[in-house]
């Protein structure tokens, strides 16, 4: 009795599915494995939408660059190498959608005009909360200052801690050409935010 009753145990228990790592997913997924693809959009959607929010400064514009790279990322798994990282793949992916809406967009409100939350009282005292909230503003109107590809590889390397080999394999350009538009993006940043030192 005992043993036909540890087997129904089991059989009543829920399925515990231990998910193979992302190579595997992408060739399950390119072969039409669409469980195996909702895996992957599943694991790396928040990282991924992490870039386009701070990459476009609008929740929904990133929603949509992120929507359509997982898109175009599913029409174009069967060309996915292995030799790069999906993840790799696509920060690439997500990052050319950005900056084509970056290029696309026209200007239409800065970034001084958006008012910026105030700390809750328990973090900050007013005076300090004032003065929090007018540096994140600076910085965000130093990083709109930034070209779109210089903010994409300073993101990508600040906020994102990619190294240059994967930021050049995102943006397209060799690593040289990253270094320079990191540097350039820093040297920018530190300029504008000389006050705040």
């Amino acid at each position: 009795m005992p043993v036909e009753e540890s087997a129904l145990r089991r059989a009543r228990a829920p399925e515990r599915r231990t998910w193979p790592d992302d190579p595997l997913l992408a060739v399950r997924a390119g072969e039409g494995d669409t469980e195996a693809f909702e895996r992957l959009v599943r694991r790396h959607t928040p990282v991924l939408l992490a870039l386009a929010n701070r990459m476009l400064t609008d929740a929904g514009d990133a929603e949509d660059a992120v929507q359509d790279a997982f898109v175009s990322a599913w029409r174009r798994l069967p060309e996915f190498r292995a030799d790069a990282s999906f993840q790799t793949w696509m920060y690439r992916i997500v990052t050319n959608r950005c900056l084509n809406q970056l290029r696309s967009r026209r200007p239409t409100t800065t970034l001084d005009a958006v008012p910026e939350p105030q700390a809750p009282d328990h973090y900050a005292s007013p005076s300090r909360a004032a003065e929090s909230s007018a540096a994140v503003s600076d910085l965000h109107s130093a990083l709109g200052r930034l070209s779109p590809e210089q903010r994409a590889c300073w993101l990508l390397r600040e906020m994102h801690g990619l190294s240059y080999e994967d930021i050049a394999s995102v943006v397209g350009i060799n690593q040289e050409a990253v270094r320079g538009r990191i540097y350039r993006a820093r040297r920018s940043l530190t300029e504008a935010m000389v006050a705040w030192r």
